[in-house]
């Protein structure tokens, strides 16, 4: 659930980002003190972030400010927004929940689109990643999505304007479990948007755990330790009345794609699924992908009614 930073080199329109679990590689390298997080049951083992930031959007050409959050523990969180592009008519707001690893500098290829389509992000680092202070574990962090929630509440330039949630990896699995929990927050959603979502945290451990040789007899016995109580398949039959759009990639190494499939079968209408390729929370790299998020959030309900004319028997994909 953790994609690289781009290189060096690179910009967002021609970034590439690999397949790199940090779930996979602590298992292989550091199996003892994995088995006493385990045997704790520490949502720790979920989290994965980097401090710092090793660029701001200015670097990609994109205007940006940073923005200061509270969690109402009293954890500074930080932020980015990323207003429309100058000159575009602003059509919503996105908030944008990140996966597990890295921080909002590796994640900015989620979103860096949407500013010139008209769309302003707030770009959120959960408590310890980035520039946040405190230590990312659970339940705690449902708090820094409420701060963000918040912040766009008072926001001037939010009021009045569709407010849309995109969620990658576990930013989305997140979200849903959260969203659950304050109907209020969901209530005030255009739309929402999952990526590459794992529907049971316990389920993707397990992948990770049969990856590895040193693992695999263990499989079972560890992956039942870890916390699975607010997975997305446990909460998102609760979310009712807002139109849904699930993204995943067939080829997803990490998070496979049973795991969207699940997860769209689960959600009560209005739904669309929408199988992509390539890796995982790789997505906004294929313009094709862009276009299909952006025809979604012109008319959310309608393009729901759309998909479900043209979706077509697979065995693969969601009935």
């Amino acid at each position: 659930m953790r994609p690289t930073p781009w290189p060096e080199s690179s910009t967002p329109t021609h970034a590439t980002r690999r397949d790199s679990h940090p779930m996979t590689r602590s298992l292989l390298h550091t199996l003892p003190l994995l088995l006493v997080i385990l045997l704790s049951g520490c949502s720790r083992l979920l989290f994965y972030p980097e401090p710092g930031l090793p660029f701001t959007p200015e670097r990609v050409g994109l205007a940006y400010r940073d923005v200061e959050l509270t969690a109402a523990d009293g954890t500074r969180l930080h932020a980015w927004w990323l207003p429309a592009k100058s000159g575009v008519a602003v059509r919503g707001t996105v908030l944008h929940l990140h996966g597990n690893g890295g921080n909002i500098a590796s994640h900015l290829g989620g979103s860096w689109w949407l500013p010139e389509q008209g769309y302003q992000v707030l770009l959120l680092d959960y408590r310890g990643y980035g520039l946040s202070e405190g230590t990312p574990e659970l339940p705690e962090l449902y708090q820094d999505i409420e701060a963000a929630f918040a912040w766009l509440e008072r926001a001037p330039d939010v009021r009045g304007k569709p407010l849309v949630l995109l969620g990658q990896s576990i930013g989305g699995a997140l979200a849903v479990h959260y969203l659950a929990e304050n109907p209020r927050r969901y209530r005030a959603l255009e739309a929402l948007v999952l990526d590459g979502v794992p529907a049971s945290y316990r389920d993707v451990a397990r992948h990770a755990l049969s990856g590895a040789w040193l693992t695999w007899p263990l499989q079972v016995p560890l992956s039942w330790l870890v916390p699975d109580g607010d997975s997305a398949i446990r909460s998102i039959h609760r979310l009712e009345g807002v139109p849904l759009l699930v993204y995943h990639s067939a080829e997803d190494q990490v998070v496979p794609l049973s795991n969207g499939v699940r997860l769209y079968q689960a959600a009560p209408p209005p739904r669309a699924f929408q199988p992509t390729r390539g890796g995982h929370v790789q997505t906004f790299a294929e313009p094709a992908w862009r276009e299909v998020m952006l025809h979604f959030l012109d008319d959310p309900k309608g393009f729901i009614d759309l998909q479900r004319l043209a979706e077509l028997p697979n065995p693969e994909s969601p009935q």
